[in-house]
This record gives structure tokens, sequence and C-alpha cells, in this order.
């Protein structure tokens, strides 16, 4: 607790306990007024501040209005009786302000720890550098490190600017940004990026971009926005709010006035000006609208935090709002559903052992910078000798030819096989095909592929139980390729062969103004269609600017299966959002007309206000929860 807190739960327990003692006393009179003054004026000396407050700068409706009339209304009520030889009621009106208050405490408490999320997300945020100036290391602001400069981080603690690894090895504590809690490895030539924490060896970084453009700013920017953009049922209430408080203060003076007269005038009855003037003061006190005040605009901000603990960022209640509607997903294939990494998928009719297949291509790919070339050298996993190759030859655009060992390997296409007059036997998967031949014979092929995430599999599966009706692919790859993700990946439509244009005017066509459509991708060539789309998520977006300023929703790294978490949060939170406006306005009505006839104390107009209050808000708390898959 905050020293707001401390102080105002002393202030409750004070005047609770004085409250409690005043009863069992037996005095009369003024000295009984003063003394049930004690603790009204402990508990409530800043609520009448703020009405009066509110009074003077022409806002006066507002919950503070409504507790001081009710409760001065109430104290004023009981002098009248006690002026007339009637016992006067001072406790109603002092519980009135000590339930408002420990709600209020309530709230704030509630409050503190919704934001713990974000605020844990916060400590991202660098203290320092150590900079490395003429051999000697000096700490000093992350602002005033520039490009190129080399800084050291230490065990424990936190990368301050985003750089590349020239020194050392360690791994790296990253759940801040991304929600997972196993460590990545780092090494030299290796982009690292700020807002992880070093968590083994000592690391020397050469800067590659200012404080200002860095991967921490730029996140930290993004939350510290987010609650600024508000959603369609925050700007609902708040507009409702202000038509409503005045409205009711105006009901309760008619509750107060009228029924009196017209006893009086057309029934010849007594006024009962006392009994009317009540029934009003309780009618304010139900009326005050805090429960859906607070509890709406809190359910979206735990919500926001919840998804900041899974490595989700969302800009704003206004795209969490709209998350939870999205009925299309528009998935970019590569680096998205699929690794975006070319990787030896397996090995058909090999006449020699397998590795030594690899081996020979790895061998002959040795000096090609290509990627199918290094994912031949990675597959191979060892150190190239290169003693052991002579005269290697580059066909653009069939394949290579090489002398290893003395004997003379053809890797390539079917092209180049067909060139030496050597028979290739056709491949029927998917990707890229490797013919080898070895002095002249045949010996088999690799496939080479882009690989699908694992996680891809349970993400289109969730998402389809999170009720999207359309999952759409789109690539850039040949035809084939894309049907064999789409069939495996179980995607009711894709679309091939695009370029980055084609992908913008498709996202533009799906739109079709009735169905929220949204769209994920990697985040390096996506920024227009991101921008176009309902939703925009980024995927992997760590050091990604392009993707985190075009973005709605930004995933820390590149587990397609978190955007199904993000849908699940989404409506977890709505529905929340829905059960409090309901149920709120739905006990206030009941409350109200009770109230209105008589039926309704000031205590059952306590728990109409605070009790409603109260639970709204527990209710809300639970969106801080996100749900796992």
């Amino acid at each position: 607790m905050n020293k707001k807190q401390k102080k105002m739960l002393i202030r409750i327990i004070i005047a609770s306990v004085l409250l409690t003692g005043l009863y069992f006393v037996p005095i009369k009179g003024v000295i009984r007024f003063l003394a049930y003054m004690v603790p009204y004026f402990i508990i409530g000396y800043d609520i009448l501040k703020k009405a009066i407050k509110g009074i003077k700068n022409r806002k006066p409706f507002d919950e503070s209005l409504l507790m001081a009339v009710a409760t001065v209304g109430a104290i004023a009520l009981a002098l009248y009786n006690e002026a007339h030889g009637l016992a006067g009621d001072y406790v109603e009106a002092i519980a009135v302000m000590l339930f408002y208050q420990t709600g209020e405490f309530f709230q704030s408490v509630a409050v503190a720890k919704s934001r713990k999320n974000i605020s844990e997300l916060m400590d991202i945020r660098p203290d320092y550098a150590n900079i490395e100036r003429n051999g000697n290391i000096e700490k000093t602001d992350p602002c005033e490190v520039s490009i190129g400069d080399v800084i050291i981080v230490r065990a424990g603690e936190k990368v301050p600017l985003d750089g590349i690894v020239i020194e050392g090895s360690s791994s790296l504590n990253t759940s801040a940004l991304t929600g997972e809690s196993i460590p990545k490895a780092v090494g030299v030539g290796e982009d690292i990026i700020s807002g992880s924490v070093n968590l083994t060896g000592i690391l020397k970084i050469r800067v590659t971009k200012t404080f200002g453009d860095s991967t921490v700013s730029k996140i930290l920017e993004l939350v510290e926005n987010a609650s600024s953009r508000k959603s369609k049922s925050e700007n609902f209430i708040t507009k409702f709010a202000r038509v409503y408080t005045p409205f009711v203060v105006f009901s309760a003076v008619i509750l107060a006035v009228i029924p009196p007269i017209f006893r009086v005038i057309f029934l010849n009855l007594p006024a009962l000006w006392s009994v009317w003037i009540y029934r009003a003061l309780t009618f304010l006190v139900i009326s005050c609208p805090c429960a859906l005040v607070v509890s709406i605009p809190l359910s979206f901000f735990a919500g926001i935090g919840g998804a900041s603990r899974a490595g989700i960022l969302i800009k704003g209640s206004n795209y969490l709002e709209t998350l939870s509607k999205v009925k299309t997903i528009v998935f970019d294939k590569t680096g998205t559903l699929t690794k975006g990494i070319f990787e030896v998928n397996a090995i058909h009719h090999s006449k020699i052992d397998e590795n030594k297949l690899i081996e020979y291509a790895a061998l002959a790919e040795s000096a090609s910078s290509h990627p199918i070339a290094i994912s031949l050298r990675k597959a191979y996993n060892k150190n190239i000798d290169l003693t052991r190759v002579k005269d290697i030859q580059e066909i653009s655009g069939n394949g290579i030819i090489a002398k290893i060992d003395d004997m003379e390997i053809i890797a390539g296409n079917e092209k180049i096989m067909e060139k030496f007059n050597i028979e290739p036997i056709r491949c029927h998967s998917i990707g890229t095909i490797i013919h080898i031949a070895i002095n002249g014979s045949y010996m088999g092929h690799i496939v080479i592929s882009d690989v699908i995430k694992p996680e891809s599999y349970k993400a289109v599966e969730e998402l389809k139980k999170a009720g999207i009706k359309h999952i759409i692919m789109l690539t850039g790859d040949l035809k084939k390729v894309a049907r064999e993700v789409a069939q495996k990946l179980k995607i009711d439509k894709f679309y091939s062969e695009l370029l980055p244009n084609d992908k913008l005017e498709i996202v533009e066509k799906i739109i079709d103004g009735k169905n929220i459509t949204a769209f994920a991708g990697d985040g390096i060539n996506d920024a227009p269609v991101l921008s176009r789309a309902d939703i925009g998520i980024a995927m992997g977006a760590m050091g990604s600017d392009a993707a985190i300023e075009a973005a709605d929703v930004v995933l820390m790294d590149d587990n397609p299966l978190k955007i199904a978490t993000a849908i699940k949060i989404s409506k977890k939170c709505l529905s929340i959002v829905k059960q409090n406006i309901y149920f709120a306005l739905g006990v206030k009505f009941i409350c109200l007309v009770l109230g209105a006839v008589g039926i309704a104390n000031m205590w059952l107009a306590v728990f109409a206000d605070v009790g409603v209050m109260i639970i709204c808000i527990l209710n809300s708390f639970r969106a801080i929860f996100y749900p796992k898959i």
C-alpha cells in the first residue's frame, strides 16, 4: 500500500471505532450531535471538499456531490427529529460515508494490483549503461550512448540498448518482453535487444540504435499510451455518467418536493416532508454510478495488464474491444505460420549413408551464401574441412560441381543432372530438391523446405474454437507449396504467388465492413497491411520498429498460438464488462424503485452503491488472469 492508501485505512479504522463506541455511550442533545460529527468529518471531509470544489468549478454532478447531499441531508433530518422530540439517527449518515470510503479504498487497492503487471513490464526500463571509453568502463545514462559505442552488460544487469554482441556469450531472460520463462542463448555476431536481462556471462555489445529508437523505448511508449485509447464501452459510460448524474439529482429533488405538495393540495393529507426527503436522500445514495465508472475502465486495464504478462502488447482498450469481435484472420505464411528458415526436411532414394549424402552436399556448397547452401551446412552441423574441397564451379540457376576427396560431386536441380546425362528420380514432396551425383552416378536427393511451426497446428485449431469463422493464408510461394501448408494446417483459403502489393489488395477485398478482419504478419514487410486491417497483429516483433508502429497488437515472440490467447483475453474482458453493466444497472434500477416507494432504506442504498461497486471491482479483477492454452 502507498501512503495515501495507508492514511485512508487509518481513517476508516478510527471512524469505525468511534462510531461503534458512540453507539453504546448514552449522550443526548448538542453533545451527541458534536460527538457523532467527529467520525463523520474524519471519514468524509475530503468528499465534502471535492463536492464544494465541483460546485465552484461548475462541475457539480459527480459521486462526491451525491454522497455529500445524501449524508448532510440525513444529518439535517436527524437534527429535525431531535428538535421535535424524536430520536435523531446520525449513524446512517456516517455509515453511508464510511462504507463509501471503504469501497473507494478497495477500488484503489484493486487498481494498484492490476497496475502491478504493467509496472513489472515498465521495469524493463534500464537505469544505466556501462560504456567502454579509452579502456575504462563508465556508468552513464542510456540516452547519452551513441550508435557504434561499445557497452558492457554484466550478469544480472538489464540490456540497456539494442546492438550486436561482439564478445562473450550468455543466456538472456526475455520474460518481461515475451512472457516466456525459457532463457535465450546469445553469442558473438547475434543481435540483442534492450529490455532483456543478462543471466550468466559478460557481454560486449556494439550499439546499433539510440535509446529513443530502441526496442525498450518503443514498448514503454506503447504501454504508456495504451490507457489513452478508450473503447466504445468506456466512452459510453463516460457519456452516460454525464447525463445520468444530473438526471438523478433532479429526480431526487422532484421526489422530495412533489409528493408532499401533492398530498397537501390534492389529498388533504399531511405533507410528511421528512419521509419524502429521506426517500430522496436514499434515492441519491442508490443512484451513485461508481460501480460503472470504476469497474469498466478497470476491466479493460486488467485485460491489457493480463495480456502484457503473456507477452502480448495491446495498444489500447479500443483495440482490445475490437479484437473480441474478430471473425476473419488473414495470415502471412512465411515467418508467421512457418519458421521462414529453409531446413533439410527429408532425404530420398539415397544409395549411400544419408549422413554422407548431407556431408557431400554441404562440402560442395561450402563457398555459397545462398539460403539453401546455409541450410545444408546447418544440417551437416560440423566444421567444414575446406582442404577436402577443390575446383568448385557454380552453374547459375542449376547447381554446383566440385571435387571432394578426389570424387566429382554434382549437387543441384534436375536440369544440372540432365546436362550431364544423369537420370534423376523425380520427387513429389513440396520444397526445393537438391539432387546429388558422385562420379556420374545418381546417389539420391535432399528435400529442403520452409518448416511449419509446431505451434501453428494448435493455433489454427484454437482460433476456430474461439469463434473465428474464416482463416486465410497469403504467400508469395508457389501454389503447390501454399496448398500443402494450407491442407496440413486445415486453413480455409489461401492465395499464392503474391507480391507485397498484392497482399494489401487482397486484404482490402476481404474487409467487407461486416466481419472484423485481423491480419497477422511477421512485421518485416507487412506494415501497410497491418495498418489497413481492422486489427493488425505483428508477430515476433522484438526489435521491429515498423511492426510496433503499424500494428494494433504486438506479440513479442513468433508463437502464433498467442493470437488465440489474445482473442480469448479480449472475449473474457468484454464478457466481464457486460456482466458489470447489466448487474450494476439491474440492481440500481430495482433499488431505485424500492427507494422511491419507501421500501428501501439507507442501508439498502449503501449496498446498491458500495456493495455493487465492490462486486463489480472483484469481477473486473478476473480479467488480469489470462487463459493459458
